[in-house]
């Protein structure tokens, strides 16, 4: 049994799951914001709206309901995957019709969560291990880039600085995992992070003008750039991407379900895919964005050991909080990006442990070996390389540019081509 832990215990935990995913969902405005051209107080409002609608999307997933949540510690963001389609969209064919393609991918994931669920028995361990394994090590070069000051084109990039800054925080989070016990190892991403951000203030290398600037109080407005339209090709390329996203999830899902011990049934993935779907209409209507769930926080759940939902209804609450107050949100802003960098060497580099972990209990025949080295070699292959299928058409490369989904669809396949088709009561 997990010892009950005290509220300002669980909420410290809540922090460090918000403080964990915090700058993956605030990079997704400004690329789209700056994309699109916004002013500082259109940019200042997006960061805003959305660090508020990743709170509600985090609480649509984490609370139970007949229909929606899958109940798992999982905090929600605008993955990455949908930067380049908002871009595309906003940028061509205009604001309108890239909220109107996020209801629509909405309603997608909504309607059909259903049936995807009923396609978990092609999930069998050796393709949820071989898809948690590639997940945290695709996101180890993002962490890498992050590591080095964020921008690989930057003068600055990997600078004595930066490299001090990053490895201090992963030598400290190292250390208060090995040496520490109790509480205080269940906080040592937190810690270090705070740790490392001191070292910068120290070392000259935080301003502090984001929060001086910023407002105190901002509430999000239904349509504040624009109402929603809607136009087939713009639907379909969201869709495409929600489905990426969608397998993302539930690489994610089955990674906690591990992690806590809780055995995911066929409606508990409908459930989550039909949240999922819920935030996105809502990320529209608000004229934000389609949300879905972290991997990095599964990392947070396996350092912690703190499996229950209460953290992470700490987290979401402060992103309610962080949203309607800019001011108090752009503190965190302050975090340098190398130190978040460090932070996710860690985090990643511990669902990618998560991943094998699982694959040690399948039997690694020639067959199984093949699945794993074969899913795993397209899926990195992909993401070193994404500009591989660049003279196809632009819907083929926003799926077959994203590493995961490669890899996942190859694994599925390969397990089906050499192990044959499951039964319908496998369980994954």
């Amino acid at each position: 049994m997990e010892k009950q832990q005290s509220t300002w215990h669980t909420a410290i935990l809540g922090l460090q799951h918000l403080l964990a995913m915090y700058s993956g969902d605030i990079l997704v405005p400004l690329l789209v914001g700056s994309a699109l051209k916004f002013n500082s107080q259109q940019m200042a409002y997006l960061i805003s709206a959305d660090i508020f609608m990743c709170g509600i999307a985090t609480l649509l997933q984490i609370k139970r309901t007949p229909w929606t949540g899958i109940g798992l510690p999982v905090v929600l963001g605008c993955a990455v995957e949908y930067v380049a389609p908002l871009q595309h969209i906003g940028t061509t064919l205009g604001h309108s019709y890239m909220y109107g393609s996020i209801i629509a991918a909405g309603l997608f994931l909504l309607l059909c969560g259903g049936v995807f669920a009923k396609l978990r028995r092609f999930f069998p361990t050796i393709v949820t291990g071989s898809l948690i394994t590639l997940i945290g090590f695709t996101l180890i070069p993002v962490a890498f880039q992050n590591l080095g000051g964020g921008n690989a084109q930057a003068k600055n990039f990997g600078s004595p600085i930066n490299l001090l800054l990053g490895f201090s925080t992963i030598i400290i989070i190292l250390v208060l995992n090995v040496w520490t016990r109790g509480f205080i190892q269940q906080i040592a991403i937190l810690l270090g992070i705070v740790a490392g951000s001191l070292l910068a203030v120290i070392l000259g290398q935080v301003g502090f003008e984001p929060v001086g600037q910023a407002q105190w109080f901002q509430l999000p407005q239904l349509f504040y750039f624009a109402q929603p339209r809607f136009e087939w090709s713009s639907i379909v390329t969201m869709v495409l991407t929600a489905i990426t996203c969608m397998i993302e999830s539930t690489g994610v899902y089955f990674a906690l379900s591990e992690v806590v011990g809780q055995d995911l049934k066929e409606q508990d993935l409908a459930a989550g895919y039909r949240a999922e779907g819920l935030a996105a209409i809502l990320g529209g209507v608000f004229n934000t964005f389609p949300y879905s769930t972290f991997s990095q926080n599964v990392g947070i759940v396996q350092l912690s050991g703190i499996k229950t939902l209460r953290p992470v209804y700490f987290s979401a609450f402060f992103l309610l909080i962080l949203g309607l107050i800019p001011k108090v949100g752009a503190i965190a802003t302050l975090i340098p990006t190398s130190v978040l960098g460090g932070a996710m060497v860690v985090m990643f580099g511990m669902v990618g442990a998560q991943g094998i972990k699982m694959l040690a209990a399948v039997d690694l025949n020639t067959k199984n070996l093949l699945v794993i080295a074969i899913s795993l070699g397209l899926g990195l292959g992909v993401s070193a390389q994404p500009h591989l299928f660049q003279f196809l058409p632009a819907t083929c490369q926003t799926v077959l540019s994203n590493g995961m989904v490669v890899g996942s669809l190859t694994a599925v396949i390969l397990n089906l081509l050499l192990n044959g088709a499951p039964h319908q009561d496998t369980a994954p």
